[in-house]
């Protein structure tokens, strides 16, 4: 349990507790290396559009849309207490049409936070807080782009371009925070999330968004010490909610942290079962670990929820630059709703990260999933690893490699046709080649890793890694 001052310190956290970290955070030394703001983290400095692009082999005629993925892009870097995770968010997007590149652009986020520090001048619309900044992931709502992040800021439209046309609260429906993971159910087209406030101890919401884009149920759950809740899953039956030992910390926020979680081992690890429709999730306890993404998840006919997904021993119990665990590789989770027990199954033990499936499939038994391996090193996260592709039926694992210096991002699938058969199509995502200081957007026959990619659209420039990306479909 959280100490009685910390509690008390919690209930007056405001202007005050800002002041003491940023003078704490000043105090720190301006010119330490950062691992995440030097190498192929280095930011960009400039908004490019580029429309001469040069492509090795053949872009699918069938790609029809934009590759767009978004990240972290210090605007001012600076190290003093600076993580991964809290960097202006920048878009990179590549259009494709007609078997043709036509155009590359990359886009700062227009946030408040960065206009005001000598950026672009902010976009309109609602904000819930002084914390607007949106650089965790990128999707496609009918016919709206959005830029997502977790914790606090609500979304931001952007144009075909990729221009911030305007922070959105789905027209004044959603009250509360949203998430940078909201899934769709394919079959009702909701979106399902679970959200949690940087500032709020002591619950989490379910909240979903209907097909028509209006929020229709924002369900508080409690919880204690403030959850660090990235992902969530659905089945038929339940929405997942994983309440795991990455908690608020008081103590690093008043250091000088400007991403205030660690690993809390006080924290009772324990995963929910939440009903669709319900207000009190089945909780199940299980042992201490994190849980970034998950692949997917279903119902069983015998009752029990399977859920795969890619797991860590620890998190954010090292430097505080970004994440830091090691990795348990990719593991399947047999949850029993009756005995509130969970039963975790290694599928591979390799380290990996960003797993997706056939997006049709999510909610629903499945075959394959797509997931970009890891270094060993704990602090190292992304590296010179391949691409991993699992076939949960057969227990096969295939894997395309990339070559020496090449560093992957996380790879989505993308139908051949919307009638396809599952994992039928490609996957595709960027490449940073190190020593040229160039980015491939490598697109892959999805049913055959091993082979030559069907094409790569090359882009003269390194595009620093990101988080999340999705193809947005005409």
């Amino acid at each position: 349990m959280a100490s009685a001052v910390e509690d008390t310190i919690r209930s007056i956290v405001g202007k005050g507790i800002e002041v003491v970290s940023d003078i704490n955070r000043r105090l720190q030394d301006d010119k330490a290396e950062h691992r995440f703001l030097s190498g192929i983290h280095a930011p960009l400095h400039d908004e490019r559009t580029l429309t001469d692009l040069a492509v090795t082999g053949t872009i699918p005629a069938e790609l029809s849309g934009r590759y767009v993925r978004i990240g972290p892009n210090p605007f001012k870097p600076d190290p003093r207490g600076y993580h991964w995770f809290i960097g202006d968010g920048m878009v990179h997007g590549l259009r494709l049409k007609d078997g043709k590149a036509e155009w590359y652009r990359n886009r700062y986020i227009r946030s408040k936070k960065l206009e005001g520090v000598g950026g672009p001048e902010a976009a309109p619309g609602p904000r819930r807080s002084n914390f607007d900044n949106v650089n965790t992931n990128v999707i496609q709502l009918g016919c709206k782009i959005l830029a997502l992040v977790e914790a606090g800021s609500y979304p931001v439209e952007l144009s075909d371009e990729l221009e911030s046309i305007a922070y959105r609260d789905f027209g004044g429906s959603l009250t509360g925070p949203f998430t940078a993971h909201p899934h769709e159910d394919p079959r009702t087209g909701e979106l399902h999330a679970i959200t949690y406030d940087g500032m709020t101890q002591d619950k989490v919401w379910h909240v979903v968004v209907g097909k028509e884009g209006k929020v229709r149920r924002e369900q508080p759950i409690a919880v204690e010490h403030g959850p660090s809740i990235h992902d969530s899953t659905i089945t038929d039956r339940y929405v997942v909610v994983f309440d795991l030992p990455v908690t608020f910390s008081m103590k690093t926020l008043i250091g000088g942290a400007s991403f205030p979680y660690r690993w809390n081992p006080e924290h009772k690890a324990r995963l929910g079962l939440l009903p669709r429709e319900g207000d009190e999730p089945i909780w199940c306890e299980l042992d201490p670990c994190y849980v970034f993404h998950v692949a997917n998840s279903f119902d069983r006919a015998d009752g029990k929820v399977v859920v795969d997904l890619d797991v860590y021993d620890t998190m954010f119990a090292g430097d505080g630059e970004g994440p830091s665990g090691k990795s348990r590789g990719f593991e399947r989770w047999v949850i029993d709703p009756v005995a509130r027990s969970v039963d975790r199954q290694t599928i591979d033990a390799a380290p990996q990260e960003f797993p997706r499936p056939d997006e049709r499939f999510f909610g629903q038994d499945y075959r394959y999933a797509w997931a970009i391996g890891l270094p060993d090193a704990e602090t190292t996260f992304l590296g010179e690893q391949p691409l991993y592709r699992h076939d949960l039926k057969t227990g096969e694992r295939t894997a395309h490699h990339f070559g020496p210096g090449k560093v992957p991002g996380e790879f989505v699938f993308v139908p051949r046709s919307a009638d396809a058969p599952e994992g039928e199509g490609w996957v595709m995502g960027y490449v940073i080649d190190k020593a040229n200081e160039t980015t491939d957007l490598v697109i892959l026959d999805a049913s055959d890793m091993a082979a030559e990619p069907v094409a790569l659209v090359h882009i003269p420039h390194r595009v620093p890694p990101g988080f999340h990306g999705n193809w947005l479909a005409d």
